[in-house]
């Protein structure tokens, strides 16, 4: 694995998120990739149990949010984020700073056991399990999956990620990564590095800073987020359409 960056795509009004797909299929095509498979990421959310007994708290007095996500590429693994401290009692769920989440990654038997868990931890009937599905490409060094998100079969829009292998390290590969992206996707990408990666830029020291499968569950976790609220702009005007990417001949070498 590598340096992974999540990218939400924003639809035109008069087209669809399959239309779109299909789009920036052709782009990447043109550069000379290869489609490797399918891909699948989807992520469900649980409340604590009103009943749920907090030592020195009592019952119910702070209702936890627990995330639970998938991912295909890593078939053996339950990814999980713990919200400490979601707000007050019955308000919206909001995500936290990551540095305030507790994250941890089991096998797949965790899923089973939530089933166990119900009188303490209930799935949140509002917010729907959320999917990102669709192709994986590689080409050179890179990995791009361009995944349709849904809930509960209603498409929400298009989130493209693109992995580069060799690295690690945000900073190293940063400015690599954003003119790949900016090559096939053109100007809807910005410059600017996303907000958890920066985050976790400027508070890693030494080992911390390294990128992990984890990094990559938290990236779809705020996108997922915001996909459920409406937002991130998935849909544009006739008159707002995304600028076209310069055409290139060659790919990134191998």
């Amino acid at each position: 694995m590598g340096v992974t960056v999540l990218h939400a795509y924003p639809v035109p009004a008069d087209k669809t998120a399959p239309q779109v797909v299909e789009l920036i299929k052709r782009r990447i095509t043109n550069l000379g990739c290869s489609e490797t498979g399918q891909f699948q990421v989807d992520c469900e959310t649980y409340h604590s149990s009103p009943n749920l007994v907090v030592p020195g708290q009592g019952s119910g007095q702070i209702q936890k949010t627990l995330h639970v996500l998938h991912n295909s590429e890593y078939p053996a693994t339950v990814f999980s984020v713990l919200e400490p401290q979601p707000g007050a009692k019955n308000q919206p769920t909001q995500l936290q700073s990551p540095a305030n989440r507790i994250t941890f990654t089991t096998d797949y038997l965790f899923d089973l056991l939530l089933l166990k868990l119900s009188s303490v931890y209930e799935k949140n009937k509002q917010n729907q399990k959320i999917v990102s599905k669709g192709n994986r490409y590689e080409i050179g060094d890179f990995l791009v999956k361009l995944g349709i998100v849904s809930v509960t079969g209603s498409v929400k829009g298009i989130l493209v990620e693109v992995e580069y292998l060799p690295c690690l390290v945000v900073q190293s590969c940063w400015s690599l990564i954003i003119e790949f992206m900016q090559g096939f996707l053109g100007s809807v990408v910005p410059n600017q590095i996303p907000t958890y990666l920066k985050l976790k830029t400027d508070q890693s020291t030494g080992s911390s800073s390294v990128y992990t499968p984890s990094d990559t569950t938290h990236q779809y976790l705020e996108h997922f987020a915001n996909f459920r609220k409406g937002g991130t702009g998935t849909v544009l005007s006739s008159t707002q359409q995304p600028a076209q990417p310069q055409s290139s001949t060659t790919g990134p070498n191998r």
